[in-house]
């Protein structure tokens, strides 16, 4: 969309795909009609190019068609790729093809109203620069797992077409209104946005001014920003004069990417003092499905909406209101208008996200093939910045997105479940029931089986298997529900094979009496740079990003990009460093618990609130069971698993009160209190960490070793020293957080006394150490 114009009579522009402009004018109905065109999509692309293969010499397929009409103002430019167009002699027509899971007697008789729509606006395009006085239109319907076809023909003439045509854009003007002068808006007032502080931290001048570099060259940039330098207002500020007026090629939209609620939220008040202080922009933060709908779980743990009926009906009217009333839409205020306006509150942030200024999201949106928000498309990208916080998050959450298991048990219960109700499904689990059986014979009495090759046998019969269980859910029985879980993990699995390379394995395994076979992605390097591909910039940052050639090769990056590392704002005398040689490895923990267990309690005697970081929650116990006289003069509290949401803040907000007894908290590091949270002040004085942070050597962590060894870097320090380490430096990190924080940190290991461990330390870690 580009508007020109704001003050005078011009004439503002406004660009649209045909698919989305019929898609917003004639959509309605129920939100669980979504599955089928969901489904529909999946296979869309090859039977399309199926039914396109059997064409004429004569005859054309995918054509890009754009033309420009006005509208009370407005000049819209239509845009689309259609079908086919068809030449049978003298006569022209317009073919649509439609593929669905549905049973192909239950479509609508005449064809859908919104499948016409888009055919007309083709059509009518085609005709006026063919200079045509009528033309055919054809909807051609095919059942995806019988490849039955329905074929619906009609004859319209150039003015009739052109009557659709604008009362489809007349349906949309409101929208197209509200559009324009909302990017009017955030044009003039992103270029007089001012800095929403007094004055600047240390370092920030220095990100800020990388930032505008980064993306004014569409670059990437991988930023060391230690806590304290402002780095979300740092990364986010430039990025948004880029929107003004005067800053050329203009940034349209930022993502701004984060693992964690504590770094999304920060994200979101930053936005909200720029709103406050003038800027006109649109932010949209996402919340996860199950916290955003408000309604009843069912039988398998999926929360029901409560606004599933006629979703659709009510939806652009909701979204006009919304963006006419608010310019943050975060969690409650999009439930407060769902409620409102009656739809789901999760699909309804979906909406706004594609038509936010500021989008404040998780990795997983952008990243994860299976749920990214598909619809930017390479236009829209071009004029995106991606801002990805905590990005040392994202190397694991990528390994993790990029891998998939599937289950033996699930195929031999749809086996079981269907054999009398529906045989071809019941069959077509018992074929992939089969192939596990096979493999386990084949591994005797191995309990690992890994592969390099693709497996692709196994992928086929998952691909037949999907299509005979859509048919299945497009049919909505009463076990429909029963099968999503194990259909959506077919689809990512088969979603997510399409990315296999040298850097994945195949592994067969047996985990609590059931068999797994997993794509494993060792390295998501490549595929987190695809994901990115086609963004006007990047900035990964991080106030642990170290060393920096091992994330920028773990997130994707190349020698193009640039790098920056400033130092911490806080000074020496704000932070007293000390190590113990004590041996923490997983042999010498029963044998130095003692004395691990003795340094505690010499460095929490005083009043001083403190936290003690373990690798693991069994060495926690162990050390914890030495300390019981502990609970006399503090108040003690142990990170348990799995803890919820409110046992979280009442940990957290112990440190906070005044009591009598200081408070002393175990937790592990990696976990929930090793990142993104603030004890400011008295609340937290001391930190105590004891071990290097690495994961547990198990056969996962020895792929991955092996494999970055085998393309010329050190395995052991990929797999295990890294990872390790900036879980202590995330950890860390909790104890000086402002510039009137104090603080003593305690490192308990031996490896902390090497020259190989000290060069990753942060540079204040090592000018304030005391050697013991």
């Amino acid at each position: 969309m580009n508007g020109q114009g704001g003050d005078g009579d011009m004439q503002k522009e406004y660009r649209i795909s045909i698919r989305h402009l019929v898609e917003y004018v004639y959509r309605g109905g129920d939100l669980d009609n979504r599955f089928r065109v969901a489904t529909s999509m999946s296979e869309g692309t090859r039977i399309h190019q199926e039914i396109q293969s059997a064409y004429e010499p004569e005859d054309e397929k995918e054509v890009f068609l754009r033309h420009q009409i006005e509208k009370e103002g407005i000049l819209f430019t239509l845009e689309g790729r259609c079908d086919g167009i068809l030449h049978r002699g003298e006569e022209v027509i317009i073919q649509e093809i439609k593929s669905t899971s549905q049973d192909i007697k239950e479509l609508e008789e005449q064809g859908y109203p919104v499948h016409w729509a888009q055919a007309k606006c083709y059509a009518y395009i085609y005709s006026v620069q063919h200079h045509l006085k009528a033309i055919n239109l054809e909807l051609l319907y095919v059942e995806k797992q019988t490849k039955k076809t329905v074929t619906h023909r009609e004859r319209w003439t150039v003015d009739e077409l052109e009557g659709c045509v604008q009362d489809i854009l007349h349906a949309y003007l409101p929208f197209a209104r509200l559009q324009l002068k909302r990017i009017e808006e955030k044009r003039v007032t992103a270029d007089s946005a001012p800095f929403p502080f007094s004055d600047y931290r240390a370092g920030q001048r220095k990100l800020m001014g990388a930032a505008w570099k980064a993306i004014s060259e569409r670059k990437n940039l991988f930023a060391l920003a230690p806590t304290g330098t402002g780095k979300t207002i740092s990364f986010l500020f430039p990025s948004i004069k880029q929107m003004g007026a005067d800053a050329g090629e203009q940034v349209k939209k930022i993502i701004y990417l984060t693992g964690k609620t504590t770094t999304k939220k920060v994200a979101e008040n930053t936005m909200r003092m720029l709103v406050d202080r003038g800027l006109k922009a649109k932010v949209v933060s996402l919340t996860a499905k199950d916290k955003m709908c408000e309604g009843p779980v069912d039988d398998y743990g999926r929360v029901q909406c409560l606004y599933e009926e006629g979703h659709f009906d009510r939806i652009n009217e909701a979204i006009l209101d919304i963006l006419s009333q608010e310019d943050i839409m975060d969690k409650e205020t999009i439930q407060a208008y769902s409620r409102k306006h009656q739809v789901c509150p999760f699909e309804y942030s979906i909406e706004l996200a594609y038509l936010s200024d500021v989008l404040i999201c998780d990795y997983n949106y952008l990243f994860d093939p299976g749920v990214s928000l598909k619809r930017l498309f390479e236009e829209e990208r071009k004029g995106t910045v991606l801002l990805i916080d905590e990005a040392h998050n994202l190397v694991e959450r990528g390994r993790e997105m990029f891998s998939k298991t599937l289950w033996k048990k699930d195929f031999l219960q749809i086996q079981r479940e269907f054999k009398h109700t529906n045989p071809a499904l019941s069959e077509s689990a018992k074929v992939v029931n089969r192939y596990f059986i096979d493999a386990k014979k084949g591994m005797g009495q191995q309990r690992i089986q890994v592969d390099k090759e693709k497996p692709e046998a196994f992928i086929q019969l998952i691909e037949q298997f999907v299509i005979v269980l859509e048919g299945e859910l497009a049919r909505g029985g009463e076990n429909a529900a029963a099968l999503l879980d194990v259909y959506f993990s077919a689809q990512a699995f088969l979603r997510i094979s399409k990315y296999y390379s040298e850097a994945y394995v195949t592994k067969l395994f047996f985990e609590q009496q059931n068999m797994g076979l997993k794509i494993y992605c060792l390295d998501p390097s490549a595929n987190l740079a695809s994901m990115c591909k086609g963004f006007a910039a990047k900035i990964f940052f991080s106030a642990t990003l170290t060393p920096a050639k091992y994330y920028m090769d773990a997130l994707g990056g190349d020698s193009e990009d640039y790098a920056l590392s400033v130092p911490s704002p806080f000074s020496d005398e704000q932070l007293d460093v000390q190590i113990f040689g004590l041996s923490t490895r997983y042999k010498d923990r029963e044998r130095t618990a003692q004395a691990i267990a003795e340094v505690i309690r010499i460095h929490t005697s005083d009043n001083d609130n403190c936290l003690v970081f373990f690798p693991s929650y069994q060495y926690m116990m162990l050390v914890t069971g030495l300390l019981n006289d502990l609970e006399e003069t503090h108040e003690v509290l142990i990170q348990s698993q799995g803890m919820n949401e409110d046992e979280r803040d009442a940990f957290l907000l112990a440190f906070e009160k005044k009591g009598k007894k200081a408070v002393i908290g175990f937790a592990v590091m990696g976990g929930v209190f090793s990142e993104g949270i603030d004890l400011i002040g008295e609340a937290l004085s001391g930190v105590i960490i004891i071990g290097a942070g690495m994961p547990q050597v198990n056969e996962d962590r020895n792929l991955i070793k092996d494999y970055y060894q085998s393309i010329g870097v050190n395995g052991f320090d990929y797999a295990y020293v890294y990872p390790g380490m900036n879980k202590v430096m995330q950890a860390g990190g909790r104890l000086i957080r402002s510039e009137q924080d104090r603080g003593k940190l305690i490192l308990i290991d031996d490896r902390f006394l090497t020259k190989k461990y000290q060069a990753l330390f942060p540079e204040l870690w090592m000018s304030c150490l005391k050697r013991n």
